[in-house]
């Protein structure tokens, strides 16, 4: 009786620990190419896999990370990344990163979250108010103002945010704990979603007007990724 009992903890165990590890799963061989034909590859982790013995330099590079890019648009910012569909290598490697591009004056990152990803935001250049704020029920909001050379972390799953306080244009690197980390731009996802959410239920959620949810459903919502 008492082998039965430990059997089946140590199964609940099991299974517990498969829900509780959220990340990509290790590799178990050097590298894993993605690629898109399907005729010679082998499907590994959401990508085919290319011969190893096919895989070139290229497949592991990607240039011009320390270029600025044009932020402007509606929210300021630009976001350029490096995951796995700029570099085939990274397929399995649980491992990416983002250049984030901010304008003077208010450059924004809108508040959004990385399903699949820890995020650590090193600044480059300006100073940014940034921020994420825990989940529910207290919701509390944790902030900094970083400046060049600053590092701040982004637990997985929360949302967060980086805001231009600066009078200068600002940049940041973002190192993220996936090979795709995702993304979900909060209001993107809430008032521009296709097809939309139905405003009466959006406006209980809110406590606001239905008027005012109809008017948020007509913006145009900017995606900076």
């Amino acid at each position: 009786m008492a082998r039965i009992h430990f059997l089946a903890t140590f199964v609940f165990l099991a299974f517990a620990a498969s829900f509780a590890f959220a990340s990509d799963p290790s590799p178990l061989q050097d590298f894993c190419v993605a690629i898109n034909d399907t005729k010679d590859g082998v499907f590994v982790n959401g990508k085919f896999c290319k011969d190893p013995k096919l895989a070139t330099e290229n497949d592991f590079f990607f240039p011009g990370l320390n270029i600025a890019r044009n932020t402007s648009n509606p929210v300021g910012s630009v976001v350029t990344p490096a995951n796995v569909a700029q570099i085939p290598g990274l397929n399995t490697l649980g491992i990416s990163l983002v250049r984030i591009d901010y304008a003077p004056y208010g450059g924004l990152n809108p508040p959004h979250t990385h399903p699949r990803a820890t995020e650590i935001l090193t600044v480059l250049e300006g100073t940014l108010y940034v921020g994420f704020v825990t989940s529910n029920p207290d919701n509390r909001l944790i902030t900094k103002v970083l400046n060049a050379g600053d590092v701040f972390v982004f637990p997985v799953g929360l949302i967060h945010f980086q805001f231009n306080v600066g009078k200068t244009k600002a940049s940041a690197i973002g190192a993220l704990s996936s090979q795709n980390p995702g993304v979900i731009t909060i209001t993107n996802a809430v008032f521009g979603s296709t097809p939309p959410i139905r405003s009466d239920v959006l406006a209980k959620a809110f406590q606001v007007d239905k008027n005012l949810v109809d008017y948020l459903q007509k913006q145009f919502w900017y995606d900076n990724n």
